[in-house]
């Protein structure tokens, strides 16, 4: 499968200007952020790309949705929304939109399975987020084309799957199939 970062958000815009939470909750994509995710639909899509993309999975937060959305409408895919694939939470960013709001802003997608706040009340542990990762690596084992799977998620997500720290629009290709990572730097860049 193909794990994609979300494009930059105005949250990584702030902080990485800052090193401080700028305080946004469920941050949109910025103008760059936007670029980013055409980008990486135009890439993953081009001719040779291989293999071919059946599935889109991404986290319920809104720079991830926005991020699916040019892969989605370029394949005439369904996005299916995961929370499991969410970001950890840890910043102000990580108070997503509760699943009313979500409904509102993207009346196509199908959000009957997640709950209204779908997201952690208190800092997510980084063996959580590990323990997420484990579960979603097996659940996309069980199925026999998920080499056909685009994940939109997030760095601390997509750390944990692989052990490699991905920057804003980047992907990378991930066996499930395969071991875990043995240990994770959580250090954000």
């Amino acid at each position: 499968m193909i794990l994609l970062r979300h494009g930059q958000s105005e949250f990584n815009l702030h902080f990485t200007a800052t090193r401080r939470d700028p305080g946004i909750k469920d941050p949109k994509l910025t103008a760059l952020g936007h670029d980013q995710a055409a980008q990486a639909a135009e890439a993953l899509t081009a001719p040779g790309a291989a293999p071919p993309i059946r599935r889109i999975i991404a986290s319920p937060y809104t720079r991830a949705l926005q991020t699916a959305a040019p892969l989605a409408k370029k394949l005439g895919l369904p996005v299916l929304i995961q929370p499991l694939v969410r970001e950890r939470y840890a910043f102000v960013c990580d108070v997503g939109s509760p699943r009313t709001q979500l409904r509102l802003d993207w009346p196509g997608l199908d959000l009957d399975h997640i709950d209204e706040v779908w997201w952690p009340a208190v800092e997510e542990p980084a063996d959580q987020v590990e323990s997420r990762a484990k579960l979603f690596r097996a659940e996309m084992s069980a199925l026999a084309d998920w080499e056909n799977t685009v994940v939109v998620s997030h760095w601390g997500f997509i750390l944990s799957m692989t052990g490699q720290s991905v920057t804003n629009g980047e992907w990378l290709r991930c066996d499930p199939t395969e071991a875990a990572p043995a240990s994770i730097s959580w250090k954000h860049p």
